[in-house]
């Protein structure tokens, strides 16, 4: 079962800072719940896994990913990852992710993501429609963990603040970076089930409103 995405977060940070995080996949994967990088294997390539939890059982999934194009001067990246459990499941992704300053306030970037996400086993059961409710729910904690992450890196030279400036002769007090956001090390299954259970209703609730 083949699912696509196409999504665009606005972010209150620059894009440099953006950037520099997304360059580093380390960091970018501790973003996302449940992922790591456990092992860097060449220049371009890199081992890890993901831990997914429902209720007092945790499967383990581990894989590849793999940076196919990074253009600097673009801010674009384009990765390919994939994995499997030990159940005989197996995801794959292409993902391209692009950051592009925010015309009205260079302060504030964009993070653009197009992926096309092949999954087969027992997870493929759930059908495209949960999947993509599945993945919206998740991009948005990895895309939260993310700004908040990419808040604490130093600005670069040059790019403008995002704190407001004092008028007049008085300079703006230094802030001080915010901390790292704590990601929960596996994702919550049963989190998630009941979270789109609650969708469900509220959607049979709506139409015979």
């Amino acid at each position: 079962m083949e699912v696509k995405l196409d999504k665009q977060y606005p972010l209150d940070v620059d894009a440099a800072r953006a950037w520099a995080l997304l360059t580093d996949l380390k960091a970018t994967a501790n973003c996302m719940p449940g992922a790591e990088i456990t092992e860097q294997l060449s220049e371009t390539s890199f081992k890890g896994g993901v831990k997914v939890k429902v209720g007092p059982a945790v499967a383990q999934f581990g894989g590849t990913v793999d940076v196919v194009e990074a253009v600097p001067a673009e801010r674009k990246m384009v990765l390919r990852g994939k994995g499997a459990d030990k159940g005989g499941s197996s995801a794959s992704m292409d993902l391209t992710a692009v950051i592009t300053t925010d015309p009205a306030n260079p302060a504030h970037c964009v993070l653009n993501g197009q992926a096309a996400v092949i999954v087969n086993g027992k997870f493929a059961q759930f059908g495209g429609r949960m999947m993509v409710q599945v993945s919206d729910m998740l991009l948005a904690q990895f895309v939260e963990n993310f700004r908040q992450t990419a808040l604490t890196l130093p600005a670069a030279e040059g790019v403008p603040a995002a704190a407001s400036v004092a008028s007049g002769a008085e300079a703006a007090a230094p802030v001080a970076a915010p901390a790292a956001p704590v990601v929960a090390r596996e994702i919550n299954g049963l989190a998630i089930f009941w979270a789109l259970l609650k969708s469900w209703f509220g959607g049979l609730v709506g139409k015979k409103v």
